[in-house]
């Protein structure tokens, strides 16, 4: 059984709450949603669709878990709503919008009429990996991947932990660029392969499992001009090491997946392997980091 949990907020405190439940709730792959209710006045709903126990009892409830994963306060009304067992993860990603970054935009199939010409589409279908583009991440990293290859083209890229492959398909399309594409999860490989053939890309990414740089295809083609990681901090400080192995001299790093809070650790380990900062853009409670690669 799935049950619907969910609160209506204003914006600010919807869009905090959706970045906490995706951290809580993402080993577990449980959908979380956010949506307008009233432009007017500021009403938003924030939900997340989880497990309901092994049977329908009333009494199996987790509205306080809910509240506490989306930091709401105590007066916040929690809603339950039990719900016929289907793919929830399929529906919620099919209900979403269009999202935009900078020329990019992410959409799924029936919104292919709402693309303009000169925007850079990047289609992408339910599934089991992450990244639609309604993240604060993934959309951060697309406007910034937006500025770096506007001012720097680079001849060889490399997207660590794809998930989707919305970064490595913005970046095939937007720098007509080879970009190798990787995730430790072999689901999110497929998924990937599948939307990078979906998108018409396949002649320019490569997609493979990798742990962390551990990967014949990130080897071969290395070393990259560009690297971009939406993963995690904790992650990312890890393998900072591995970034500075890998990456031309003057390469440029995107790195996301970072709350606020993480970012001083992540640019400190970054910058003891000889990388500097460049710019920070923050969405919510995450940013995204533009580093460089000291000569």
């Amino acid at each position: 059984m799935q049950v619907r949990y969910f609160a209506t907020v204003s914006r600010s405190e919807a869009e905090s709450a959706y970045s906490r439940l995706e951290v809580a709730f993402e080993e577990d792959g449980s959908p979380v949603a956010i949506t307008e209710i009233d432009e007017a006045t500021d009403r938003w709903e924030i939900a997340a669709y989880l497990g309901g126990g092994d049977d329908a009892e009333e009494s199996f409830d987790r509205r306080e878990e809910f509240r506490a994963a989306a930091g709401l306060a105590a007066d916040v009304e929690i809603g339950r709503e039990e719900l016929p067992d289907q793919d929830w993860m399929a529906s919620v990603l099919a209900e979403l919008k269009p999202v935009r970054a900078g020329r990019f935009v992410v959409h799924g199939a029936h919104d292919r009429d709402k693309i303009g010409a000169h925007e850079l589409s990047i289609e992408i279908e339910a599934g089991l990996a992450f990244g639609t583009g309604h993240h604060g991440t993934t959309a951060g990293c697309l406007t910034m991947l937006g500025r770096v290859v506007r001012l720097r083209r680079p001849r060889s890229a490399l997207d660590l932990g794809t998930g989707s492959a919305v970064l490595a398909i913005a970046l095939a399309k937007l720098a007509r660029v080879g970009v190798v594409a990787t995730d430790v999860d072999s689901v999110a490989v497929a998924v990937a392969a599948g939307n990078v053939g979906a998108n018409g890309v396949s002649a320019r990414v490569e997609t493979a499992r990798a742990d962390g740089f551990a990967a014949v295809a990130i080897r071969r083609r290395a070393p990259y001009d560009l690297i971009v990681a939406n993963i995690l901090a904790g992650p990312l400080i890890a393998l900072a090491p591995g970034f500075r192995r890998h990456a031309t001299d003057r390469a440029d790093v995107i790195l996301s997946g970072i709350l606020t809070g993480q970012a001083a650790a992540v640019r400190a380990a970054f910058r003891s392997q000889g990388f500097v900062h460049v710019e920070t853009l923050t969405r919510g409670d995450w940013v995204t980091l533009h580093l460089r690669r000291a000569s």
